[in-house]
């Protein structure tokens, strides 16, 4: 079983970490909302403390299943993001919020909100050759802010995810584009992106717009819940 914690009193309320982090990376939003939700936290297969899953999107997600409460809000951050466009089509949720993620990552001909293939086989191959330098400029790519970064590094220093878990978190990037899935999603849906996102185009807001979800945009970078003005 993945592990969990949880935390408050109130509706249901599930938080799903990005790749190569863990769900400590929620402790500022949890202490700021656990008077108000009872909140779940998660860290995904491999990551934190969490043992390894083999397999793909389905198998990580229906591990993740396993732990949602009925009725909860699931909120996803980045490839967390990801996890949870899969899964709020699989199970009833009372809301999704996606927080700077994207149903697909990688760019084509009909999709420019992502980023380049080329740039994510590169990144594969440098995850392989030094893992540590590769994380460390991932991580880099979060926030401009210095000693936000260094907290980021020690978080994934002190539970860091498994070699196993980082080349199938990678591979659900780039293999999965859920934009059709993300369209036909029933639930309530709301989807908080950063002006300042390297990784998540703010410009997103539209597509997701069309597709029934109400936006909110932040100024921030890839980390929008770690700015005062987010809200749940």
């Amino acid at each position: 079983m993945l592990w969990h914690k949880t935390i408050g009193e109130g509706p249901n309320l599930v938080l799903l970490h990005g790749w190569a982090f863990n769900s400590d990376i929620f402790v500022e939003l949890v202490n700021k909302y656990k008077k108000k939700y009872r909140i779940t936290v998660i860290d995904l297969p491999g990551h934190g403390r969490s043992p390894d899953i083999d397999g793909g999107i389905e198998d990580w997600s229906n591990e993740i299943i396993k732990l949602i409460p009925e009725k909860s809000i699931l909120l996803g951050w980045s490839l967390g993001g990801l996890l949870s466009i899969f899964i709020a089509n699989k199970i009833k949720l009372n809301e999704l919020i996606l927080v700077a993620a994207s149903p697909c990552l990688v760019n084509t001909e009909q999709w420019s909100f992502g980023i380049r293939k080329e740039v994510f086989d590169q990144f594969a191959i440098n995850l392989k050759i030094d893992s540590t330098k590769t994380l460390k400029r991932f991580v880099s790519l979060q926030s401009k802010n210095k000693s936000q970064i260094q907290e980021l590094h020690k978080s994934i220093q002190k539970y860091p995810a498994s070699q196993s878990a980082l080349n199938n978190g990678l591979e659900i990037i780039i293999n999965s584009d859920l934009r059709t899935i993300y369209k036909n999603i029933s639930t309530p849906k709301t989807c908080i992106l950063g002006d300042l996102d390297t990784l998540i185009p703010e410009k997103i807001q539209h597509w997701y717009a069309e597709a029934g979800a109400e936006i909110h945009v932040l100024n921030s970078g890839h980390l929008p819940f770690l700015d005062k003005s987010f809200k749940i």
